[in-house]
């Protein structure tokens, strides 16, 4: 029975060990806790190229989803209390970097829908989910790339406020540092 003690003491302490050596860092804590989605795998994978890097603007989502052989993956942006001021082109600049990014890590993806949102204020006592819910943020931008848009047509496209891609005016004039 001692030499059972023993062998289980050391076993333990081996495998205490081994959880030690592996600390995830706060990319994969991150991808795996914004990752939604019936293809959490992808938007996991996705969500650790994009969560090595602190963005100005908070990513806090990241969904794929698949069906049959269409992948849709859609990037959740926080509108609002930015990491530190930014120029509407600089904000410009880092969806399509967000875009580049999970191209590279996801290539089979067909489709990426990137938004951004910003709370809405809501009163005490009202229904914030289910069938009678009252929505609690709304949308201020929003753009569609196709796989195979090059980044320089995402970039243009975004900043002219062109086709597949929605700027709410009173949020894009008061969200951002003048350029």
């Amino acid at each position: 029975m001692p030499g059972l003690l023993v062998a289980a003491a050391l076993a333990l302490g081996v495998a205490r060990g081994a959880a030690l050596a592996y600390a995830p860092s706060v990319a994969d804590l991150d991808a795996a806790a914004r990752a939604v989605g019936n293809r959490r795998d992808v938007a996991q994978r996705i969500g650790l190229s994009v969560f090595s890097t602190r963005w100005s603007a908070q990513v806090t989502q990241i969904s794929a989803n698949q069906l049959g052989e269409h992948l849709i993956v859609g990037i959740r942006l926080w509108g609002v209390k930015f990491h530190r001021p930014i120029t509407r082109d600089e904000f410009v600049e880092e969806v399509a970097t967000l875009v580049e990014r999970t191209f590279v890590a996801a290539p089979a993806t067909e489709e990426i829908d990137v938004w951004a949102s910003v709370p809405i204020a809501v009163a005490k006592g009202v229904v914030v989910s289910g069938d009678l819910a009252k929505p609690t943020s709304r949308t201020v931008f929003s753009l569609t790339v196709r796989r195979g848009e090059t980044a320089a047509a995402v970039r243009a496209r975004a900043s002219a406020r062109s086709d597949g891609v929605f700027w709410d005016p009173s949020w894009s004039r008061a969200a951002f540092r003048p350029s």
